[in-house]
């Protein structure tokens, strides 16, 4: 028995097709009713023996079952096992209603309705295997809007991030490292405010690019299901509205986190404060650690907001609460389907970087040093340029999953709740999209 709306179990609807062996018909003949033996004119046909009842159904009465789905199971109590009393069963092997292999009732005859599949998805509950195949799905079918998007958060991410390697972290790291003696305090500060300054560019300028990213993905997720194309256009159109609400959100999360951390320390610091260094670091320690669970804890709570905000139009507020929502009793589900999205991302990050590792070696011509940045700090232009064209194709391809996979968690749970998926399958039919290709019923 599924939790999905509108399922329900085999035999449970007193007006399908079906009828559980024994149920009386009302085409069957007088007297062959259960318990009623039907008396049968002219000499009994002679069979194999003992595998044949004296008591048998009136000709032209019955036909072989085929255990083809939607046939009515044959009416009357007479249609049982080899042997059984007033049945009509066959020696094993030959045919007979109930022998194995051949559609008995309960292996062929019921089960739940295969779900409709207008897009990605089935539209049902899905498991971890299909969130995680919807968003390759998504990835393989709208790859032109899908890599497109993600390609242009790469191309500015991954150039400004070389760009500031080069110019300002490169410089600065080399002369900290040096330690000039000549240096002066005023020159190391200046040094310092560049190191920063760009940091946070870089980081403002990732956030903002996957900021764009993700509304744009979320839109062509949501179109996905449906089975209908998007181009960068539309999903362009569909995200715009909600940029400074996705945008408002995400500061209200890190000034969240900032929060939470920044009281995890008080006791820390008041340790200090108070002259004892061993219980100062000690508090800092575990209020770090504490930190990092409420941290963890809200991280997942809110992990639905995002497409909540997106799909639902909501105000910032209101999609933080239909997260909490939607992820009440599910937190560990959810938790770990993000983790091991976020363990396969890594993985194919991880196989992308490794050649464009080995030829930024060899053509950067300082070792693994260099990499590394030990000489000095510094790392080569060439070096960053070959291994900055391995993060773009890196991004490309594994932020769409991580978007996707965050929008399928949101339909899969308002599925499971709040019956979205017949709502869906309202949609394609009106929107035109097929319905066919029905998917596994969740546990085959």
């Amino acid at each position: 028995m599924t939790d999905t709306p509108g399922w329900a179990s085999p035999g449970s609807d007193p007006t399908s097709e079906g009828r559980e062996p024994g149920a009386s018909d009302s085409t069957d003949q007088p007297g062959s009713g259960p318990g009623a033996p039907v008396s049968q004119p002219g000499p009994q046909p002679q069979g194999p023996g003992a595998q044949w009842s004296g008591q048998q159904p009136p000709p032209g009465q019955w036909s072989a079952p085929t255990g083809a789905p939607g046939r009515t199971p044959p009416p009357g109590p007479g249609w049982g096992g080899p042997g059984a009393p007033g049945g009509h069963g066959g020696p094993p092997g030959y045919g007979g209603y109930g022998a194995p292999g051949h559609g008995a009732w309960g292996g062929g005859w019921g089960g739940p309705p295969p779900a409709a599949k207008p897009g990605v998805i089935p539209l049902r509950p899905l498991g971890v295997g299909e969130i995680l195949d919807g968003a390759v799905s998504t990835l393989r079918t709208h790859w032109r809007t899908v890599l497109g998007i993600s390609l242009t958060l790469a191309l500015v991410t991954e150039t400004t991030a070389v760009l500031v390697q080069g110019l300002f972290l490169n410089k600065a790291a080399t002369r900290a490292s040096l330690g000039d003696p000549t240096m002066t305090p005023t020159e190391a500060l200046r040094i310092m405010g560049e190191s920063f300054l760009s940091s946070i560019i870089l980081g403002l300028i990732t956030m903002i690019g996957t900021l764009i990213a993700t509304a744009m993905l979320t839109s062509v997720t949501s179109r996905a299901v449906l089975g209908r194309p998007a181009t960068l256009g539309e999903a362009w159109r569909e995200a715009r509205p909600q940029l400074w609400k996705l945008f408002g959100q995400l500061v209200l999360l890190f000034l969240m986190g900032f929060g939470i951390m920044l009281i995890a320390s008080v006791p820390g610091t008041i340790g200090f404060l108070g002259g004892s260094r061993g219980a100062g670091i000690a508090l800092l320690i575990l209020g770090f650690l504490a930190g990092m669970v409420v941290l963890i804890w809200l991280t997942v709570r809110f992990s639905l907001a995002a497409p909540a905000l997106m799909l639902e139009k909501q105000g910032v507020i209101q999609s933080l609460r239909r997260s909490t929502k939607l992820v009440h009793g599910s937190w560990w589900r959810i938790l770990g389907i993000q983790l091991l999205a976020g363990l396969i991302v890594s993985v194919v990050r991880v196989v992308i970087s490794i050649p464009f590792t080995v030829i930024a070696l060899i053509a950067g011509g300082d070792g693994l040093s260099g990499l590394l940045g030990q000489n000095g700090g510094h790392v080569s232009w060439t070096v960053l340029v070959i291994a900055g064209i391995g993060a773009v194709i890196g991004t490309t391809i594994t932020l769409p999953i991580s978007a996707c996979v965050t929008v399928f968690l949101y339909i899969d749970q308002r599925i499971r709740r709040e019956g979205l998926d017949l709502e869906l399958a309202r949609a394609a039919v009106v929107q035109g999209a097929p319905t066919g290709a029905p998917g596994p019923v969740p546990g085959s």
